[in-house]
């Protein structure tokens, strides 16, 4: 067996991983002690990466070859390496010729790795001469890229992980940090422990895990949150606990700012937001009067019509108290994606140039272009993400490269994207995995490498730079992506005549090298990294300059920022509601965000069975008393309308949602979620619904609210399948049936099972569908032959097929199909879940409306993933527990192991604690 150091390709938080390889094939990974982001520790996610390479799904989901569409909507069918960047080259060059460079754009990943990065952005910006080049971050951070700059001169979080274990006051906002970034929080949980003394507050929406571990919870409404900080420091003002020397010696505008929160009294601000004056005040106090406050944020901030307000709102209260610049405090932006950070690093968005370079600046123009040997660079900002794809849409822009993301899952008002994809002449997707709904829009497919094959660098939130190492060789036909584009980029370089050899590069690290010469002087300074030292001393911080041992942990501990006078700047912003308030017809705010288990789009997390058994399906929520008043009761189908489209989604009941909120989780596109209307238009998933509406000055959509309306939808008709497949066979199954969800009005598929590979189909509509359509369903889980039971009811539109696989004495049920009447599912998924004996319920198994066996006792929700916990266990074990809350969350993980690996369901565990407790109490 062979070791490997590299890093986790999820979070922002950049955990150390080391994978553990045997030939070509990864066999375990573990969390790398020495790594500082995580000291060995790793969540779900991170802790079964190297079950997404097991053989079976590099096989079934990876991209091996380079593939080619003659038409849309036909199969593609393998083709040469050297005939696939041809026909890309060829195709380029013409559009370019014909229409301008700006007939083309790229739009690239923040999971790409940063000499990835540098090579797509000099491709565009350099050899081109097109800014549009964009990246999925700007989903993502370019709020709070754009709010750094607007107060502290640049986008540099002077923040570090060890400012948690200083910090008197940690203030949580817009960010579930216990899912979004388990590892961090696992460190907040820490030093809370250590310090009791240690004030946190939480603000978000939705009562999620992270509200756990808070002193004080602000239930703000949503898009409010610019209201809130100019309250905190209306109150900071009125009881004198600003700190005046920080603010003259250190800042400008703090007059301007004083006049425009004089008008956010405590009365206007608990109207506006939703919360008590009296709680105002305490966060007001804790936070200005806190040794040192800390205060870490994501997309609750950033995804919004008012992203870079909000991000610099809350920057200003760092000034105001002079909480920035010392152990323990400063505002930390929490990084969404593994290596966003490393993106902006190289000006891999649209407005941006290399090493924080602004393209507005004629002298970081020239800066540019002289350090990559090129006449100039374009001066005109590119087409950001949502712009890019309305472009594309309008037909403006003919060609896409689209490389390392999904945008027909990801991007939001699906129906422009799609648009968009459809009517591009060319479309070329850059991709690891197959099973991406953009794909299915590619006529050029090129294979990349992912986890566990790439070789470069990433930069995490706290600035720090690691190594990605490959611990197996590339499968099939895949090149990593910066080789991708180097090649290409050299392939256009002669088909454009240029003289010039842009791209002379062997070897990653011939790239990073350029990359580091390009930060000489600036305020992110690597020049005194290289490979050598991340290979010998390990991850280092970055600015890291000729001549340093070491990089820098904090910023700003001077009082000196990266601005033309040396002072940050209180930036007068006002407050503003959402783009698309409710309002009578559309009277719920819909809110999106993750799942604890999955990441993203779900190509990777979205392989493992094991990783649905948290949030298992699709759902919308709902507060409780809301559902009641609609009478809905929990999986009940509703509509979910915006302005823009309509999904169909069971409903589930959620304490954690105030009233006239719903929640859907970022990660269902149509990938999962599937179906179409009455006139026969697909569904595109979640972001179907979601708006385009964006943040004037980062251009990032608010993707954390629309307006929607939520009714009962009445669909008469319902089936569900589910069967245990070979590895080999589960994924290629998934495929067909995600090909069959649009004959349904409602359809989801997702991968079922722990140990063993299965598939859960459910679907709804008006009507049975053909009969050829049950008896497809039926052939991809094999329910035929002499090992299935039937039943057929055609003049009720029922049907039951059950297969049963005889071991030993008994038999086992493998598969099943209830449709017309799935009201036995509960107890029937049951027995195959948990591969009880079956035999004995055989003709109960095809009765329709059939009870359960009292012998058949249906699993509650999973809890802990890493040992398979549901929820009634845990609920058992409490209920004989006695002692304290600690006490008894120490014998629940003594007994049944769960909350004791990657301690992700630590906070629900808790919460479970203290539920019961009042209950023993009261009795």
């Amino acid at each position: 067996m062979t070791e490997t150091r590299s890093t986790c390709p999820y979070c922002g938080v950049g955990c150390g991983v080391i994978i553990e390889s045997d030939g070509a094939q990864v066999t375990g990974v573990r969390g790398d002690p020495d790594h500082p982001a995580n000291f060995g520790r790793l969540c779900t996610k991170g802790s079964t990466l190297h079950h997404t390479a097991a053989p079976a799904i590099t096989k079934q989901a990876r991209l091996l070859h380079p593939m080619r569409r003659e038409h849309r909507g036909e199969a593609p069918y393998r083709v040469s390496w050297d005939s696939a960047l041809g026909l890309a080259t060829e195709t380029f060059a013409q559009v370019i010729g014909e229409h301008g460079p700006d007939a083309v754009g790229f739009y690239i990943s923040g999971q790409l790795l940063t000499e990835d990065y540098y090579v797509f952005n000099k491709l565009a910006k350099g050899l081109i001469c097109t800014n549009n080049v964009d990246t999925n971050s700007r989903l993502c951070m370019s709020s709070a890229v754009a709010g750094y700059k607007m107060t502290l001169g640049a986008d540099a979080p002077p923040t570090c992980y060890d400012d948690v274990d200083d910090a008197g006051c940690i203030f949580i906002v817009g960010s579930n940090t216990a899912w979004a970034h388990p590892i961090l929080f696992r460190r907040i949980e820490e030093a809370k422990a250590r310090n009791p003394q240690m004030k946190i507050v939480f603000c978000d929406p939705r009562r999620t895990d992270t509200a756990e571990i808070a002193d004080l919870y602000l239930p703000i409404l949503p898009g409010t949150d610019v209201m809130l900080f100019h309250g905190l420091l209306h109150i900071m003002l009125w009881e004198g606990w600003t700190n005046g020397a920080y603010i003259a010696a250190h800042t400008n505008g703090f007059d301007e700012l004083k006049a425009t929160v004089r008008e956010c009294t405590p009365e206007t601000v608990s109207q506006t937001c939703g919360i008590t004056k009296e709680d105002l005040f305490t966060a007001a106090k804790w936070f200005a009067t806190s040794p040192a406050t800390l205060s870490l944020y994501c997309q609750g901030l950033n995804q919004s019509s008012s992203g870079t307000a909000k991000n610099a709102a809350l920057i200003n209260l760092h000034l105001a108290t002079g909480h920035i610049g010392k152990p323990g405090a400063g505002p930390f932006s929490l990084t969404g994606q593994p290596n966003a950070m490393g993106g902006r690093e190289v000006g891999g968005l649209a407005n941006l140039l290399s090493a924080h370079r602004d393209m507005a600046d004629p002298q970081h123009r020239a800066e540019v272009a002289a350090l990559w040997g090129v006449p100039s660079v374009p001066d005109k900002p590119g087409k950001t993400a949502v712009e890019m794809f309305q472009a594309a849409a309008d037909g403006e822009i003919k060609a896409l490269w689209i490389a390392c993301t999904n945008p027909a899952q990801s991007m939001p008002d699906q129906s422009t994207v799609r648009r968009a994809l459809e009517r591009a002449e060319f479309v070329v997707v850059q991709e690891s995995f197959a099973t991406t709904s953009t794909c299915d829009y590619a006529d050029l497919l090129l294979p990349a490498t992912t986890w566990g094959e790439k070789d470069g660098t990433v930069t995490n939130s706290e600035r720090r730079i690691s190594r990605v190492r490959p611990a197996v060789a590339a499968p099939g036909s895949t090149r990593h992506d910066w080789h991708i584009a180097v090649e290409f980029a050299q392939r256009l370089e002669k088909r454009l005549g240029r003289a010039t050899k842009l791209f002379a590069y062997a070897t990653p690290e011939s790239i990073w090298n350029e990359h580091r010469e390009s930060t000489r002087g600036r305020d992110l300074d690597i020049t005194g990294l290289s490979y050598a030292m991340l290979d010998s001393a390990g991850p280092q911080q970055w600015p890291l300059r000729t001549g340093d041992s070491a990089g820098r942990k904090r910023l700003y501990e001077d009082g000196v920022f990266p601005t033309a006078d040396g002072k940050a700047k209180f930036a007068n912003v006002a407050y503003k509601p959402v783009a698309e308030p409710r309002e009578s017809r559309f009277p719920f705010s819909l809110t999106t965000g993750r799942l604890r288990d999955h990441w993203h789009g779900m190509s990777r997390t979205g392989t493992l069975g094991r990783l649905f058994g948290h949030v298992p399906e699709p759902v919308v929520q709902m507060n409780p008393s809301d559902m009641s008043r609609r009478l809905l009761k929990e999986g009940d189908l509703v509509h979910v309308t915006s302005k823009r489209g309509s999904i169909v989604v069971p409903v589930q009941a959620s304490p954690e949602l105030g009233f006239s909120q719903a929640f859907i989780a970022m990660h269902w596109g149509s990938e999962y979620l599937s179906g179409c209307t009455s006139t026969g238009a697909q569904i595109a998933g979640v972001n179907a619904i979601t708006t385009s509406s964006y943040c004037p000055t980062s251009k990032q959509p608010e993707l954390k609210h629309a307006a929607v309306k939520i009714l009962k939808a009445e669909l008469p008709w319902s089936l569900l399948a589910v069967g245990w497949l070979p590895d080999d066979e589960a994924i290629a199954a998934r495929e067909e049936f995600k090909r069959l969800m649009g004959m349904f009005s409602f359809a989801s598929c997702v991968p079922f099972g722990r140990e063993r590979s299965g598939v859960l189909f459910r679907a709804a509509g008006y009507e049975a569908p053909p009969e050829e359509t049950i008896a497809k369903i039926e052939r991809l889980l094999h329910l035929h032959g002499a090992d299935t039971l039937r039943y057929a009811d055609r003049t009720m539109g029922q049907r039951r097929a059950m297969r049963l696989v005889r071991q030993g004495a008994e038999a086992r049920l493998e598969a099943f199909l209830l449709a017309g009447d799935t009201s036995a599912e509960a107890w029937i998924k049951t027995l195959l879940q948990d591969e009880l004996p079956a035999q004995s319920y055989g003709r109960q198994l095809l009765a329709p409306g059939s009870k359960p066996p009292a012998a058949v006792q249906a699993r509650g929700k999973q809890v802990c993933t890493c040992f398979n916990v549901p929820e009634d266990a845990i609920a058992r074990h409490l209920s004989g527990c006695a002692g304290t809350e600690d006490e008894r969350l120490t014998s629940l993980q003594g007994a049944l192991k769960c909350g004791t690996n990657c301690g992700s369901c630590v906070p629900e565990l808790k919460r479970m604690v203290r539920a019961v407790i009042p209950l023993k109490q009261a009795a």
